[in-house]
């Protein structure tokens, strides 16, 4: 929205009404127009705008967010909902919080705290969990098997051919039928330390819910062995603990989370040749890695926990 646009939001949002001043957020793959809303008071916001189309899938993440704070989950409080329709946008008011991007900054803490934020993360998804699927979901073999089959086929048809691909789609076949019977509860989809603030050395909140979904919750591991075990090898190995609730996890843990990450080898693949052709490089660097943790899918357990 230009300058003009803005100078009227506070017509149709009340939290907006007086003195505040915008700040554009650019960070992140979202559609999603990202301001932080600063009132002179101290009071702030994190002010989402999306197109009016896509109203329904907005309300729901809305709902989603008023049910995490049922659960006490340590995330933005969802504050208003509406429509501006001169704009035809609508928006989403949430709690700001305060802190520091964890990608960026959780290198700089100790082992020790960085391990501590990690535990603290992974309590956090346990409590996640508790949400279970609308009964109108259909079960998680059922949907994830077919969006595997649909990636492996654009995969197949994109150009890149991964030399280790072979490999990996026997491990996925050999392993594929652990998903049936799987529980079907809520996912954030996007668990990492990217999507986490960290403040005074401790977790101060998750953000991005914009990609939930319904599933096993050991998916939501594949993101911290992609993405998490990059930045902080001490945070990855907490949250797998902090959501073990201290305890080592079972081989079934190891087993459905290789597998996951298995199959996000290729759908990775896919989804940055759609979405960001020009990171293909970086892409293909962070999937390399994950192979080479796991001697080409030969272990379920990755090398980098010890």
């Amino acid at each position: 929205m230009d300058d003009q646009a803005l100078s009227r939001l506070g017509r149709y949002i009340p939290y907006l009404t007086g003195d505040h001043k915008l700040v554009r957020i650019h960070k992140g793959y979202s559609n999603d127009e990202k301001y932080r809303v600063s009132h002179p008071d101290g009071r702030r916001y994190l002010l989402r705008m999306f197109d009016l189309k896509h109203w329904n899938s907005k309300k729901s993440e809305f709902n989603v967010l008023q049910k995490m704070e049922k659960y006490n989950v340590k995330c933005s409080r969802p504050v208003d909902f509406g429509a501006v329709e001169p704009l035809d946008k609508g928006y989403m008011l949430l709690s700001y919080i305060e802190g520091e991007d964890a990608e960026e900054h959780i290198g700089a803490l100790s082992e020790q705290a960085q391990y501590a934020i990690g535990k603290e993360a992974g309590e956090e998804l346990l409590r996640m969990h508790q949400y279970t699927a609308p009964a109108e979901v259909p079960g998680w073999f059922e949907r994830k098997y077919k969006k595997h089959r649909q990636y492996i086929e654009q995969y197949q048809a994109c150009g890149y051919k991964l030399r280790e691909a072979p490999r990996i789609g026997s491990f996925i076949d050999d392993y594929i039928h652990l998903m049936k019977q799987r529980p079907n509860l809520f996912q954030h989809d996007d668990f990492h330390v990217g999507n986490l603030i960290i403040k005074d050395e401790k977790l101060a909140g998750i953000i991005d819910f914009n990609r939930y979904d319904w599933g096993d919750p050991i998916h939501e591991f594949l993101k911290t062995g992609l993405f998490s075990s990059e930045v902080s090898v001490p945070f990855a190995i907490g949250q797998i603990v902090g959501y073990h609730k201290g305890s080592q996890p079972d081989e079934l843990f190891w087993k459905l989370y290789s597998l996951y990450l298995a199959m996000s080898i290729f759908s990775s693949i896919v989804w940055i040749l759609r979405v960001k052709p020009e990171e293909l490089d970086q892409m293909l660097e962070k999937l390399h890695r994950v192979i080479e943790d796991h001697h080409g899918f030969e272990e379920v357990k990755p090398g980098w926990y010890a």
